[in-house]
């Protein structure tokens, strides 16, 4: 694809993904989108829907065996401020962990955070859990490890604000997953610990490890 002139934005098909699922979750149950609750519930889908397109939690992983939904959930959100800020962060930190590690490490690392947050999350006893927080606070960790790596105090500690700014705000509102960013954060930065050792051109593995995910 490099040698035709074509190059993954994966931070963009993220968004795209996410945009996409949650359009068709709230027309698959239109009569939820009229029955908000509270500021974090405006165009929410509903229960069943995000139930259907792989919401994950404790029971649906370790009673039912759906540990794929430890996947699909990254890329559902429970209302229209939840995916705004989301996708934001995803805009945000995405073209940076890609400039630093390239862009099959960085879809790497956000998956792997994603399921390491939500396993920790339905380890905890979460029943219904969804979002891509998780993942996004493993590209803050990522960050953090290359700052780290390249001893650059002022680069870890604005991304170590960052991280510990939305961990309060986690804390603060009601219905926030907070294993889960948790658990996304040790995952990114497990996986970057590794990937940070080798920051040249991506190769067999990069591919590989992208290719699973």
């Amino acid at each position: 694809m490099r040698k035709v002139g074509l190059r993954l934005d994966f931070p963009h098909l993220i968004v795209v993904v996410c945009g996409s699922i949650y359009v068709l979750a709230l027309l698959s149950d239109p009569a939820a989108i009229f029955q908000p609750q509270g500021m974090l519930g405006i165009l929410a889908p509903s229960f069943q829907a995000s139930l259907m397109f792989g919401m994950t939690g404790g029971g649906l992983v370790y009673q039912y065996g759906h540990w794929w939904t430890l996947i699909t959930a990254i890329y559902l959100h429970g209302g229209l401020l939840h995916i705004f800020f989301n996708m934001m962060w995803v805009r945000q930190l995405g073209p940076l962990v890609e400039e630093l590690f390239g862009p099959f490490r960085l879809f790497t690392i956000f998956t792997v955070a994603g399921i390491a947050g939500f396993w920790l999350s339905a380890t905890m006893g979460h029943n219904a859990t969804l979002g891509a927080s998780g993942s996004i606070f493993g590209l803050l960790a990522t960050a953090i490890v290359y700052g780290r790596r390249s001893r650059s105090s002022l680069f870890t500690r604005q991304f170590l604000q960052w991280a510990g700014i939305l961990f309060v705000f986690g804390l603060v509102f009601p219905g926030i997953d907070n294993w889960a960013h948790l658990g996304g954060f040790v995952g990114g930065y497990g996986v970057a610990s590794i990937f940070v050792r080798f920051t040249g051109r991506e190769g067999l593995g990069a591919y590989i490890s992208a290719g699973v995910c």
